[in-house]
């Protein structure tokens, strides 16, 4: 049995939600299933309910993370359409990241002028990393801002085979770019919204088979940095409404698939694990903590049911496909956290990994 030890699993975009949307998923159940699927930490969104876009708000999320989360943790702080810049040298240090949304998306932060956009950019002093949601055109915005201020951005969720190559080209420019791609826009295309129904909608949406093509080869040839998961639950109902709101669940499902890629040819073993470790902890400058690594069976297959998973919203979007590999440990700071069935951490044992809680 081919039992493979990654040093430091995380996934730097996930939507833990709870607060006013604790009916979605709460930072206990969603922590729990984030161990219980090989990671060591996860950084959670600014775009909950209430918003992460001032100090109180964030004081009471990194409170709240304290005393709930199972794993280790950061937390993103939003840029504001009413300008909150201001707060960014007060919070810095207790955050990842900053993250700008420039196109639509769930909740209110879109940032959609330019001059907004460089107004935050130029305020975030911070070498910390700006994360943007960007698609298409707007890449070509952020850009020009990367270039002009020098500040290390991660792209979120790139989809398309035109985002693909203006980042092809910026990084053959030398700007401090990074890129992360989602397991659903590997995996699935617009083909497969026929039966997936509500449960095929997210942002960005599902692109085209060429557009998948241009991901996959961009991994080949090592341009994507990070698989991510962009893990965003909502409930049965809320997807049934006759709104449903976009996003799916991921934490679950993206180690599993990835490692399916690589039993079917798509990429070497080392690199699907370094996309999920070492280039998130590169991109975010932090290092793995002694005895924190996940043992996993990479070999093990199944197929992916409802019945089986752990988020709270109990359902995934790749229901019925194939993956491989069983998380058989997790251990954290020296201490087991999955013994292969159970998650043995309790909640508020997870850390936040940029800075004390205020």
């Amino acid at each position: 049995m081919p039992i493979v030890k990654i040093h430091g699993m995380i996934d730097p975009h996930t939507h833990l939600r709870d607060l006013d949307w604790s009916n979605k998923a709460t930072f206990t159940s969603e922590t729990q299933a984030a161990i219980a699927s090989g990671y060591w930490a996860v950084f959670d969104m600014p775009n909950t309910a209430p918003s992460t876009t001032d100090e109180a708000r964030l004081d009471d999320k990194l409170k709240r993370l304290d005393g709930g989360a199972h794993c280790d943790w950061g937390v993103y702080f939003g840029a504001s359409q009413i300008d909150n810049s201001a707060e960014y040298e007060r919070i810095a240090s207790r955050v990842c990241g900053l993250k700008i949304y420039n196109n639509s998306t769930t909740g209110d932060l879109l940032i959609s002028r330019q001059t907004d956009r460089e107004r935050h950019y130029g305020a975030w002093s911070t070498n910390k990393v700006i994360a943007v949601h960007a698609e298409e055109e707007t890449v070509s915005a952020i850009l020009s801002l990367v270039r002009k201020y020098r500040q290390p951005t991660h792209f979120l969720h790139i989809s398309s085979a035109y985002e693909i190559n203006l980042l092809t080209k910026a990084k053959a420019d030398g700007l401090p770019v990074s890129i992360g791609v989602c397991p659903h826009h590997l995996f699935l295309t617009i083909d497969d919204l026929a039966s997936l129904g509500p449960y095929g909608l997210m942002k960005p949406e599902l692109k085209t088979k060429r557009d998948q093509q241009a991901l996959w080869q961009a991994i080949e040839s090592g341009l994507v940095d990070v698989i991510e998961s962009d893990h965003a639950p909502h409930t049965f109902a809320e997807k049934e409404s006759a709104n449903p709101p976009y996003g799916v669940p991921g934490l679950e499902t993206t180690l599993p698939l990835m490692l399916r890629a690589v039993q079917d040819g798509r990429l070497p073993l080392d690199q699907a694990i370094n996309m999920q470790s070492l280039n998130v902890q590169r991109i975010w400058r932090i290092s793995p903590l002694p005895k924190t690594y996940t043992l996993v069976d990479t070999d093990h297959s199944y197929i992916i049911e409802r019945g089986s998973l752990r988020a709270k919203c109990g359902w995934s979007p790749f229901e019925g496909l194939r993956a491989y590999g069983k998380i058989l440990e997790v251990w954290i700071r020296g201490h087991l956290v999955f013994d292969g069935e159970n998650v043995l951490s309790p909640p508020g044992f997870g850390r936040n990994l940029f800075g004390l809680v205020a």
